[in-house]
Parts: C-alpha cells; structure tokens; sequence
C-alpha cells in the first residue's frame, strides 16, 4: 500500500503574536523568517503551496514561529478566515501558541475557524527553569491550558526543550513525564541552542555537548513512544540562518534526531549482548538499517571498539 504523503503548509508569524522575551529566543534566527507575516501574504503562500502538493496527500496548514494566540482577536480572525478559505482543499488547521495565551474566548474562535490542533511551548515542567528563562509563565499554565484545549476537542501538542538554563538531566526527565501525564496527541522535543541576539548569549550558561544532548533525547523519546505519544520533530529544522553561523554555541546538528535514534539502538544492543549468544546479527525493518549503525556508522565503531563485534543489520520486508 502506498504511503500518504503529508504535509505542513507553514504560515511563519515571527514575533507577531509574542511581546514576551524568552532567554533562549530570536524567532527570526529559528525559522529564518525576517518579513512581517500578513493576511494577504498568507492566502498567497497557502494558494502557491496548494499548487505544488501531491494529489491525495494530507495536508495541513499551520501558522508557526510565535505565539498565534498572542494576536489581537480581530488580526487573529483574519487569519483564521484566510485559512478557512481553504478547508475544502486541505485536511485541517494547526498552530503553535504559549499556555497562558489560551483562553475559553480563544478556543472558540479558534473552534469557529475549523482549527484541529493547537501546539503549547511547555519547555519545562518545573518552575524555577522557566522563571530563569524568562518564560513569564509556569507549569500550571499548561496543564490548565491543555485540560481546555482537550476538553474543546483539539488535538493537542505539547513542546518541550531539554538543556534548558537551569535544568539537568533529572529535570529534562521529569518534564517529558508530566508531559505524557497531560495525555497529548503529540510532541516536539529540542534542545536548547545559544543564538545570537538573544539573551542567553549574555548569560554564564553552558548548553549540552551534542551527544549528551543526543542521549538524553534518545531517553524521553522511549518514554513518549512507550505512552503513545506521536513525536513530530527532534531537534531544530535546519534553515540558513541556522546553518550560517546564528548558532552561537550548543548541540545543534541537522541530523540531531538520526543521532538520538542510534542511542537508543545502542542500549538494545547492550541488552542483546548482556543476553548472550549474540552474534552481532540483527532483523529489523529496512528503515532501521541506518538507526542501528548510528550516524556516521558511530554504532558500528562503538560495538567493534568495545566488545570487537561487527553489528550486522539484516533487514526484511516488514517494517
């Protein structure tokens, strides 16, 4: 059966919506976008995506990069009107916000426009984290929000970045685990980067080296398959901005989540060899073979350095 292809049709709102000023933000530098979003211009992105898409392809359009919600109502609504427009040819609407720009008037109007999902920033779960960061918000924020969001019937997604100022690994931990607890349809999981221009770079923070970054990933995203969580992205998506030279320092990598995956297929293969009677064979689906190596075959040197097996994946049909 041939797989549906899916795609986001992004509308970025840089700013726009959000006068607060995170320690760790310049939205400008995460999506590569400088031009002030309108209206106008959204209904002519949304009708040029339309006409490159695949036929019988889900599709949806999401307004991303700040905090929609944050919107005067009236420049809400039109947007809003913009992307109903095209409801008949897309499969539904999503945004990403912050919790404490929801409210009951909120999700009406956003209910009245045929949104089906709404995205929170969490970050963090614990408080002290996201007062340092300047969040201007606590955990209770988002729980409070996201009872609403479920309560009026939309999908809900919840972010959440690991290495935030403040936190550690125990924290990063506990946060994708109140976050399962909040029962979401999905997740967002990033690690925390120090871009130019914004206030973390003035800070006396040091951000996780990539593969402790990379590791303690690979750990919550078990925790969020083991609950049924559907994980939408890991790590930042790469744009120009990023790739030339923003990224002040942290573990920024374009194959983050590639990198994550290979961890956890390392502590499988422990497990496989701690068993015995492994003889470095392993059946898996085809689209694991590259997870199971690691990137830059990192698996591969890791198993024959330590214990001088050569894991050999052995892909079937069957994924």
């Amino acid at each position: 059966m041939k797989n549906i292809r899916k795609y986001n049709l992004p509308i970025f709102i840089p700013h726009l919506g959000c006068p607060n000023d995170c320690a760790f933000c310049n939205q400008k530098k995460i999506t590569g976008k400088d031009s002030d979003m309108t209206p106008q211009k959204a209904e002519e992105m949304i009708a040029k995506y339309l006409e490159t898409t695949e036929e019988n392809a889900k599709i949806e359009i999401a307004f991303f990069g700040g905090s929609f919600t944050g919107l005067d109502l009236s420049l809400q609504e039109e947007f809003l009107k913009v992307a109903n427009k095209f409801l008949c040819k897309v499969d539904g609407i999503r945004l990403s916000t912050r919790p404490d720009y929801i409210s009951e008037e909120i999700l009406d109007l956003l209910k009245k426009y045929g949104v089906t999902e709404i995205e929170l920033g969490a970050q963090s779960s614990d408080d002290d984290v996201l007062r340092v960061n300047r969040r201007g918000h606590t955990f209770d924020d988002t729980v409070k929000a996201s009872k609403m969001i479920k309560e009026k019937g939309f999908s809900l997604g919840l972010q959440m970045m690991i290495g935030m100022y403040g936190s550690d690994r125990e924290k990063d931990i506990k946060t994708a685990k109140d976050i399962i607890a909040l029962n979401p349809d999905s997740t967002r999981i990033y690690p925390t980067l120090v871009l130019s221009g914004t206030a973390l770079e003035k800070m006396d923070y040091e951000p996780y080296p990539l593969e402790k970054a990379a590791e303690i990933a690979s750990v919550i995203i078990e925790l969020f398959r083991e609950k049924g969580v559907k994980i939408l992205r890991i790590g930042l998506h790469e744009s120009e901005d990023l790739k030339n030279g923003s990224v002040i320092k942290g573990p920024y990598h374009p194959a983050f989540g590639e990198i994550a995956e290979g961890y956890i297929w390392r502590r499988k293969i422990e497990k496989m060899i701690a068993q015995g009677d492994f003889n470095g064979e392993i059946p898996c689906g085809k689209s694991e073979v590259s997870k199971i190596i690691g990137h830059k075959k990192a698996n591969k040197k890791y198993f024959y350095d330590k214990y001088k097996i050569e894991i050999k994946p052995i892909p079937g049909e069957a994924e």
